[in-house]
């Protein structure tokens, strides 16, 4: 392949990465791994080659998410400084660990796959905003925390945002999990924080969407420097997709912000489970190779 034709194809595929990490708020490499793999790239070097382009991409669609009030600072720094440490082990052990990285992009498609299931769930048992102004992602009247997400709605009425079950240790437990996963994964760690932002903190989805994304950006930075000293980045991959994520995840913040909770939910959802699949055949067929 031409390498005009490489870099333009790459620019695209930053462009798409940015839209859905602005979207999700899942870093936008399920996107850009799988596709710079396609283009030449060998398995562990579409893990690394992918952090540089994570950084430019949070900035941008964490800023449009900042602007109306969808980021959790506090959330932010605990999770986000914690998976900045522990994602330069993750970026360590991912030279160790067998299977000449399939085994790593096969976990991508098994954390996607729970990410769609967890999100699909919660869409199709949310009921549509109503007339009395509730947030629908704020109504789960049902299990052990009804009381809690009950006090939630109330205050949603009353214009006041709920705070979040933002214990210390929590916020550390997240961030210590998702930057080893990082690390050795090149995801940026949004495919756990995002569920647990949502499940376990209870955060709301688009402030889980946002939150998510300043703390991927933080999280990859160590893992970038690691991989790079490793030498697993190829930069004619890396500088494309870092130039292309920036006006995608301005978009997808955009679009994410102005669209419904629950169709948002189901939408996530649904290209989640659809990127999963086509990792887990895509890495099945390597393996017979």
């Amino acid at each position: 392949m031409p390498d005009a034709l490489r870099i333009v194809l790459t620019l695209l595929a930053g462009v798409v990465t940015g839209m859905l990490s602005g979207t999700f708020g899942i870093g936008g490499a399920v996107v850009s791994n799988p596709s710079i793999r396609a283009l030449g790239a060998s398995p562990i070097q579409s893990i690394g080659s992918t952090l540089p382009s994570i950084i430019p991409s949070a900035i941008s669609g964490a800023l449009r998410y900042r602007r109306d009030g969808l980021l959790h600072t506090r959330v932010v720094l605990w999770t986000g400084l914690t998976g900045a440490v522990t994602s330069i082990g993750g970026s360590l052990l991912s030279d160790v660990v067998p299977g000449e990285g399939h085994a790593l992009t096969m976990t991508i498609a098994f954390l996607m796959g729970y990410t769609a299931i967890r999100t699909a769930r919660a869409g199709l048992t949310t009921p549509s905003d109503g007339p009395t102004g509730i947030r629908a992602e704020s109504i789960h009247l049902d299990g052990p925390l009804a009381e809690a997400d009950l006090e939630m709605a109330v205050h949603t009425t009353e214009g006041v945002s709920p705070a979040p079950h933002e214990k210390t240790w929590r916020l550390v437990l997240i961030g210590s999990v998702a930057g080893v996963f990082s690390g050795l994964l090149g995801i940026g760690g949004g495919l756990l924080m995002v569920p647990a932002f949502t499940g376990w903190l209870r955060l709301p989805l688009k402030e889980t969407i946002g939150t998510s994304l300043a703390c991927v950006g933080v999280i990859a930075v160590p893992g970038m420097i690691t991989h790079a000293l490793l030498g697993h980045i190829d930069w004619a991959f890396a500088l494309p997709l870092a130039i292309g994520v920036i006006p995608g995840a301005r978009l997808g913040a955009h679009l994410a912000i102005k669209t419904a909770d629950r169709t948002l939910r189901l939408v996530v959802a649904t290209g989640l489970a659809s990127l999963g699949a086509v990792y887990a055949v895509t890495e099945l067929l390597a393996l017979v190779d």
